[in-house]
């Protein structure tokens, strides 16, 4: 079993100054069809634990992913953004990241949370998230925060089963490039459906040679 996230980065935020913190992932970064999708998760002070089991998305299975995602959403506020096939092939994948995250941002805002006060805790070593706002949020990132960071990995969580509900739910409309079980990505089965039937609505074509 990975080792679990710990709450230190979140308590080393709150003893400089912070007053609510939001870690942020995101899912769907590389695939090749679907939506990019970024998990927001708002933290206050005083919280001391959190969902038993809770890991990076990817390091744990579907079966549980599915089970953390009603206790995450229980233990703090959470939301989802995404941005489109068709939005990711005009604009880039970076510049998607941020889209999507400002438009779960403005989700949590519209739940009643302080978005505006938050310290913001990125996974990653770029700042994408700032590009993409009005008002300038302070950013902290962290290379592997999913892993180590238990507001983060509770963002990954919702990201996750959230974009894989989606792909599934696609998959019925086109069962033909098995999005139910690759997700979007780039699978030997997906890739020769692109050969044989072509493109989707859904897809990236701009990530398709």
């Amino acid at each position: 079993m990975p080792a679990e996230p710990t709450l230190i980065v979140e308590q080393e935020l709150f003893a400089s100054g912070a007053t609510l913190i939001i870690g942020i992932d995101e899912v769907g970064r590389g695939a090749m069809a679907g939506p990019v999708m970024v998990g927001v998760c708002a933290l206050r002070p005083g919280v001391t634990e959190f969902p038993a089991g809770l890991r990076d998305s990817k390091l744990v299975s579907e079966k549980k992913r599915i089970s953390l995602f009603p206790e995450v959403k229980q233990w703090a506020p959470t939301a989802v953004g995404e941005a489109s096939a068709a939005e990711i092939d005009e604009l880039g994948i970076t510049a998607c990241l941020g889209l999507a995250a400002r438009r779960a941002l403005i989700s949590l805002h519209e739940a009643g949370v302080p978005v505006g006060e938050a310290a913001v805790l990125l996974d990653g070593a770029h700042d994408w998230l700032n590009p993409a706002l009005t008002s300038k949020l302070p950013v902290t990132t962290r290379v592997k925060a999913d892993q180590d960071c238990a507001v983060v990995s509770a963002a990954s969580i919702v990201a996750k089963v959230t974009r894989d509900e989606l792909m599934v739910s696609l998959d019925a409309q086109h069962p033909e490039y098995g999005w139910a079980s690759n997700k979007g990505y780039g699978a030997a089965v997906h890739m020769e459906a692109i050969k044989t039937i072509g493109l989707t609505p859904y897809h990236r074509a701009s990530w398709v040679k």
